[in-house]
């Protein structure tokens, strides 16, 4: 008798503990789940909604969270801009031409009338959209002096997640550190192919070439035009004879004002100027007196 006895209460506690778990189950708030979900733009995709069975009288909401929130599915119906790309399926969404402005996070609730009162379930959804690179934005300069700093830059702002690049010199790829002796460089350089820069910190004549970037990730690659670089070496003994043309030019124009300094142009000029100025004094003074004395007659 004792064990049955205790065959039924443990009978009895199994019992109660599935109905107090169904009753949970059934009735209690689910939390939400963030369940990333990733499609490649402008292909499509499923937004799972993992709540129970639909019924005829559960009422299905989407929702598109964020600074505000957007209604995605509302009253039977798909809202915006998905009327024209996306589909139910059950309480799932098929989201045709997925584009980088549906990345976000979504919520289904599902509402259902019980016998404690209204019953609400939810999920939530994580939607990642990757994105090919677009053409790279380069930046090489046309030409350069040998012996100076000089930095290419490549950078592309759209791919999802973020590309890495790679510098071209003449269409062979560049590595990622100098190789000695290599055909590829003459000259040391440190290529970021994460930031996309590509310096030379003492570039040479050898490095002159054709360069182009290439930004690649997970998605796709894309590259930008190539552009000439010309290195040219710096002309020393031309900017020497330069400066002695300037420098004899200015001791001959010094030699020159002094040779006529001892001369005494510069004094006879002078002198000149202060009798001109003397002789029409004079012929103003005359010229006076002979109006006043015609006056006075």
């Amino acid at each position: 008798m004792a064990r049955r006895s205790r065959h039924r209460f443990l009978l009895l506690l199994l019992r109660y503990l599935v109905v107090a778990l169904g009753y949970h189950k059934a009735y209690g708030f689910s939390a939400p789940k963030d369940q990333p979900v990733t499609a490649i733009e402008y292909q499509e995709i499923i937004l799972a909604c993992k709540t129970p069975k639909k019924t005829v009288s559960s009422r299905l909401e989407w929702k598109k969270l964020g600074r505000s929130v957007s209604f995605v599915y509302y009253q039977q119906a798909l809202q915006g801009d998905f009327k024209d790309r996306a589909e139910m399926i059950d309480f799932n969404i098929r989201i045709r031409n997925v584009t980088r402005n549906d990345a976000g996070k979504y919520r289904c609730e599902v509402s259902a009338p019980s016998e404690q009162g209204q019953n609400l379930e939810e999920d939530t959804v994580t939607l990642e959209v990757l994105v090919a690179p677009a053409v790279p934005s380069c930046e090489v300069p046309t030409s350069a002096l040998s012996g100076t700093v000089v930095e290419l830059r490549c950078q592309d702002k759209e791919g999802n997640p973020a590309p890495e690049y790679t510098w071209f010199k003449d269409g062979i790829p560049l590595q990622g550190s100098p190789k000695v002796g290599s055909q590829i460089t003459n000259s040391s350089y440190i290529m970021n192919a994460k930031s996309g820069t590509l310096q030379f910190n003492t570039i040479s004549k050898l490095d002159s070439g054709e360069y182009f970037c290439e930004a690649r990730n997970s998605v796709g690659h894309r590259r930008c035009p190539g552009k000439r670089m010309q290195v040219d070496d710096l002309n020393i003994s031309g900017i020497i004879a330069a400066v002695v043309v300037v420098a004899l030019v200015i001791s001959m124009c010094g030699l020159g004002v002094c040779y006529a300094q001892r001369k005494g142009y510069f004094s006879k000029e002078a002198s000149f100027q202060k009798s001109s100025s003397t002789s029409k004094a004079t012929a103003m003074t005359e010229n006076d007196f002979k109006h006043t004395k015609s006056f006075i007659i």
